[in-house]
């Protein structure tokens, strides 16, 4: 909560009343009736959600990168875990959407074939993107001066923006981008700067991007800006005229940085992959370039490899991006228009601004969700209501105490009886609490009252059925009590009678 008190600050005070609660009370969670988890990771929350049934509330996740083999097995759960029609997962794009089903309808040959299943309730699919302050973005006259001075670009030069990660493996190869300005800057024959703002996680990784960036343009003037100072992240979009990304891996699944910059007013020259084809209007707010990779069934291999470790995240993505091609003639055409018609570029850029407005800034963003929120709400009422069921009832994750029940001699039943074994006072409870034989498990243990509360029940002489000890308690305090009893055996404070060592 300390985290998030001052992102809540800085977007403004709330227009509702904020209330917090507590990560293991889902009965709380009935009153709002959903709760959204900010990845695909669903699965778990569906399973503790049963403590109070599964329409007590809707359930809802969005994706982000799809291709890390853990969200692969997430996205599975969708079909054995216990969801809902009244949950939902929400896509970033609609190619995001499809690739889930294309999983989803896999697992489910594969549940169909081996258990002959024929009843798969699952989550919703929603296509919702992601959102932005289209106000942080927006173009200043004065922030481009600077930058360009900065950076020894002409105030009238043709200059291409980059914006993003320096990673050839998880977000782009950079030579697309450089052959297409190369062969823009031949066909205007005047100078072409690229700026390239970002940088990458390891230096080398670093090093990589920029002289595979350098490789394929000689006549291109390269203007590097490490990604030190976050201020500079709004301002630095109004020093280029038109903003460039070819995206060609399958670690991307909407990009951001496309909607980043038609709120800043720049048409966009971009692949025609994953989320950019649903942000971008092609011939209206820039243009999508055309990619090709090969049929499917040809990337067998690379999937066997990433699967079973014999090759790393980033070998994966390296790999399969190699197979996808960016049209570098289609790219450079659009580039030398866009830089020889600035009436072009103020068109597209407008109308970019104006799309990022209606559709990606986050007021409208949330308002989709918020429509969404509405519509499972209405699905969960109109669901026969579920019962709720134990909390252990995960074949993932079971009680201990059943699934390990063949470990112990015995189980205390409710007809052994218990007795105390030595004077105990307040203090000594106190003490065994914060013992460091103890640390680690002090909040599944009895409170300090209901510890004390126990041992008075108790006797030296006359030994008492654990069934009728526990009766004199309230119902909602006797399974943790019952298991307060184990542990003050533990510590050699009570004895217990009952079936004999087999």
């Amino acid at each position: 909560m300390e985290d998030f008190e001052p992102l809540l600050q800085r977007l403004g005070p709330p227009a509702r009343p904020i209330r917090w609660i507590e990560a293991a009370d889902r009965t709380a969670l009935t009153v709002p009736g959903a709760v959204h988890i900010p990845t695909p990771e669903l699965q778990r929350e569906a399973w503790a959600r049963r403590v109070v049934g599964a329409t007590g509330y809707s359930i809802t996740g969005v994706t982000h990168t799809i291709a890390e083999t853990y969200i692969m097995g997430e996205i599975a759960a969708l079909l054995t875990a216990p969801l809902e029609p009244w949950d939902a997962l929400v896509c970033t794009s609609l190619a995001v959407q499809k690739a889930v089903q294309v999983q989803l309808d896999a697992v489910a040959r594969h549940l169909t074939e081996r258990f002959g299943a024929a009843r798969m309730p699952t989550a919703q699919l929603a296509t919702i993107p992601l959102g932005v302050h289209t106000t942080d973005f927006a173009f200043d006259a004065g922030a481009r001066a600077r930058w360009r001075e900065a950076l020894d670009v002409p105030p009238d030069a043709a200059a291409a923006l980059y914006f993003g990660r320096f990673s050839i493996a998880t977000k782009m190869n950079p030579a697309p981008m450089g052959l297409a300005l190369q062969e823009a800057a031949r066909r205007l024959g005047k100078p072409v700067y690229w700026i390239l703002f970002g940088g990458g996680q390891q230096p080398e990784e670093d090093q990589a991007f920029r002289d595979a960036a350098a490789a394929f343009c000689p006549d291109v003037i390269l203007r590097f800006v490490d990604e030190i100072d976050p201020k500079a992240h709004g301002p630095i979009w109004s020093a280029g005229d038109v903003f460039i990304s070819f995206s060609d891996n399958v670690q991307e699944s909407f990009g951001l940085t496309v909607p980043e910059a038609m709120a800043a007013g720049l048409p966009c020259v971009v692949s025609d992959w994953d989320g950019y084809r649903g942000s971008l209007r092609h011939g209206t707010d820039g243009f999508l370039i055309r990619t090709t990779t090969p049929r499917p069934g040809l990337g067998a291999d690379l999937a066997f490899r990433y699967l079973h470790g014999l090759s790393s995240y980033e070998h994966y993505f390296v790999a399969q991006s190699q197979f996808t091609a960016v049209d570098v003639e289609q790219a450079a055409g659009a580039l030398a228009e866009l830089f020889a018609n600035p009436d072009l570029r103020a068109r597209m850029g407008h109308a970019a601004a104006e799309r990022a407005k209606s559709v990606f800034d986050w007021r409208v963003v949330i308002g989709q969700h918020q429509v969404l929120w509405s519509e499972l709400e209405r699905r969960r009422k109109a669901a026969p209501v579920q019962a709720p069921t134990a909390a252990g009832d995960n074949p993932w994750g079971l009680d201990p105490f059943a699934m390990f029940a063949a470990y112990p001699s015995h189980t205390l039943a409710h007809t052994d009886t218990a007795q105390l074994r030595r004077a105990v006072s307040a203090q000594d409870l106190a003490a065994l609490m914060a013992a460091p034989s103890v640390r680690g498990a002090e909040d599944r243990l009895p409170t300090p009252a209901q510890a004390r509360a126990l041992v008075a029940a108790l006797s030296y002489d006359r030994p008492a059925a654990v069934g009728a000890l526990l009766a004199s308690f309230p119902p909602e305090q006797r399974p943790i009590l019952e298991r307060g009893l184990v542990w003050l055996a533990k510590y050699g404070i009570v004895r217990f009678s009952g079936s004999p060592l087999r």
